[in-house]
């Protein structure tokens, strides 16, 4: 039977995440309180600033960055783009 969660980003009860996607705290908050639609848009979001901003996810500074970043965008509605960001198409 899938988890569900009350997923605080969409509002809504959803499938919850299988597994606590991050270490620690941030990870634990996450699987508490995110669903799966919505761990999907931060994957892409982080993804575009893996790569605008060149991240290495192995950078102890990186991953400081990206998931200040994460928070932001799961829990407080942040989804500011890299300076210069130009979506394709």
């Amino acid at each position: 039977m899938t988890r569900k969660v009350h997923c605080v980003v969409d509002g809504i009860d959803t499938d919850g995440l299988d597994f606590p996607p991050w270490p620690g705290a941030a990870g634990k908050r996450v699987f508490d309180e995110v669903g799966k639609p919505a761990w999907q848009r931060w994957l892409a979001h982080q993804t575009m600033l893996i790569n605008e901003n060149r991240l290495s996810p192995l950078n102890p500074e990186h991953r400081a960055f990206l998931e200040q970043q994460m928070l932001k965008f799961l829990f407080e509605g942040d989804t500011a783009r890299p300076p210069g960001y130009v979506p394709e198409g």
